[in-house]
C-alpha cells in the first residue's frame, strides 16, 4: 500500500510499508529543510536521486556536521543521531528505514512543529 503526504517543505511518497522496513520517495523544495531531529528507534538510509542536498548529521563526537550530497550519493542515519535534510536545489531522494514512522523528536523546526511528530 502506498500513500502520498504533502509536507510544508515538499512531499513524500511511501511506496512500501512492511513490519520490517519502509521505502519513501522524498521531494524537498529548493531552500527548504526538514526538522532538526533524531529517532529513538528508527534507523534510515538515504540515496540522492536528483538535486543537491546538505545533510546535517551528528558525528561520533556529538557534533553536527554538514555534508553536501548529489545524485548517486548515499548516507546512513543511525538511530539516535541528530540530523536534518536541507535542499540547495530541488531534491528527490529515496529513504529506506525501519518502520517506526512516528518516532520523530523535533529539536528545531521552521514550520512550528518542534516537540511533535506531526506531518
Amino acid at each position: 500500500m502506498s500513500s502520498f503526504v504533502e509536507k510544508p517543505w515538499g512531499s513524500e511518497l511511501i511506496w512500501t510499508h512492511t513490519d520490517r522496513y519502509v521505502g519513501k520517495l522524498i521531494s524537498v523544495n529548493a531552500g527548504a529543510r526538514l526538522s532538526l531531529q533524531f529517532h529513538h528507534e528508527k534507523d534510515e538510509s538515504i540515496f540522492v536521486v536528483e538535486g543537491t542536498l546538505n545533510l546535517h548529521l551528528e558525528n561520533d563526537e556529538g557534533d553536527v556536521e554538514q555534508i553536501q550530497m548529489g545524485p548517486g550519493e548515499f548516507a546512513r542515519v543511525h538511530t539516535g543521531r541528530v540530523h536534518r535534510f536541507e535542499a540547495i536545489t530541488d531534491v528527490r531522494l529515496i529513504e529506506v528505514s525501519t518502520p517506526e514512522l512516528d518516532d520523530v523528536v523535533r529539536l528545531e523546526d521552521d514550520y512550528g512543529r518542534q516537540g511533535t511528530s506531526a506531518p
